[in-house]
């Protein structure tokens, strides 16, 4: 009965998540990080920021592995899959339902004012979230600045999973030995070019796709998708588009587009590519074939993480990893500021949702984005009636 009560509670706490999970994996895991540590107390901060660091060096998603994560420590396999499930299904829905507009009127829906206000609110949750992380995982001197280094190589262009293995590694190192290794940092840079090793060649050229291709194009994507949702459109650029003819670049665009304006995961872009492809079916088996590495990757290391800790070398790894993590998050959030935070308007939002996500911790992370939604629509109703 207490398992059904919690699958109850997973379903609800995920659906929520999913469908106002507005701004890219930073802010769904930090969107998380204050529903399941915070709020629900399901775990603690650091077994939190571990998952966080072990979800970075593995295929696949972040925030909707990080969502199955959390499933299966609340509620064992069952949890797994409902968790994930309803993280992923409402961004599928929605974005199902614009690939079907999309594909009958060849136009994409604008919700600008709703956006403009809610994209300043969601910095000030991931800026929330590298606050609260930092600070659990910032144990020493040396993992500062093994986490200012991963800042600083993020916001040179060096590829998210790169920028964390090199900080993992040299991290674990340093606090193991006590210095700084320059010579080892040095020669991990040299492992940089492995990861074009993901880039794969294709299926075939050919513009009619039977239902088992799309499945397995889009589970290979998911299988060895590193970083973020950027590099996913490199990986459809050349699959879908390249190698495969199945849409035009144009098309490409549109579906990116759909993606970064609705909520939870990007890889929800596959479910538009897919209806565009083979209508339903299509928008189905791509989504299907994109995320069911993702179960599958955590169900084999959600386990392995408590023993991780028990190890002196692995524990320090994970201790390097995890301020890694929180460093691409707060170069995420630079970034995100610097195109975001261009008036005055957006700034205001942005204090102003700081201010309570700081002050007010009990404050849902739905009411922040539903608030800076309401404030962007009446800030730009405002503009619009005084220019007028």
């Amino acid at each position: 009965m207490k398992n059904g009560k919690n699958l109850a509670e997973l379903a609800r706490v995920f659906l929520r998540l999913g469908t106002i999970g507005f701004g890219g994996p930073a802010a769904h895991i930090a969107m998380m990080q204050r529903e399941v540590v915070e709020d629900r107390k399901w775990m603690t901060q650091q077994h939190f920021l571990d998952l966080v660091g072990a979800t970075n060096l593995i295929p696949g998603p972040n925030s909707t592995e990080m969502a199955i994560h959390c499933g299966f420590h609340r509620a064992g396999w069952s949890g797994l899959l409902i968790a994930g499930i309803s993280f992923i299904l409402p961004a599928t829905l929605i974005t199902g339902v614009f690939a079907w507009i999309y594909a009958k009127y060849h136009t994409v829906p604008q919700l600008a004012a709703v956006l403009y206000g809610i994209k300043p609110a969601v910095i000030a949750i991931i800026a929330g979230a590298v606050f609260q992380l930092g600070r659990k995982g910032l144990k020493n001197w040396q993992l500062g600045l093994v986490g200012s280094v991963v800042i600083f190589m993020s916001l040179a262009g060096i590829n998210e999973i790169a920028a964390i293995l090199i900080g993992g590694v040299v991290g674990m190192i340093w606090l193991r030995f006590s210095f700084g290794g320059s010579k080892i940092q040095s020669w991990l840079l040299a492992l940089l070019p492995l990861n074009s090793a993901l880039f794969y060649s294709g299926a075939g050229n050919t513009a009619n796709a039977s239902a088992m291709q799309i499945f397995m194009v889009f589970l290979k994507i998911g299988a060895v998708l590193f970083g973020s949702g950027y590099v996913l459109i490199a990986y459809l650029d050349g699959e879908v588009v390249s190698k495969l003819g199945w849409l035009t670049k144009e098309q490409l665009l549109d579906a990116i587009a759909i993606g970064q304006f609705t909520p939870g995961p990007l890889l929800s872009t596959a479910t538009f590519i897919g209806y565009q492809i083979l209508g339903v079916w299509g928008a189905l088996l791509a989504t299907v074939g994109v995320f069911l590495p993702s179960f599958i990757f955590v169900a084999i290391l959600n386990p392995l993480i408590p023993k991780l800790r028990q190890s002196e070398w692995a524990s320090a790894f994970l201790d390097a990893v995890n301020i890694s993590a929180v460093g691409l998050m707060a170069a995420v959030t630079l970034e995100l500021g610097r195109a975001i935070l261009l008036d005055w308007k957006a700034l205001l939002i942005a204090v102003s949702s700081i201010a309570v996500t700081l002050r007010f911790k009990k404050v849902s992370s739905v009411w922040i984005v539903v608030a800076g939604a309401v404030a962007g629509v009446l800030l730009k109703t405002i503009e619009r009636v005084i220019v007028n």
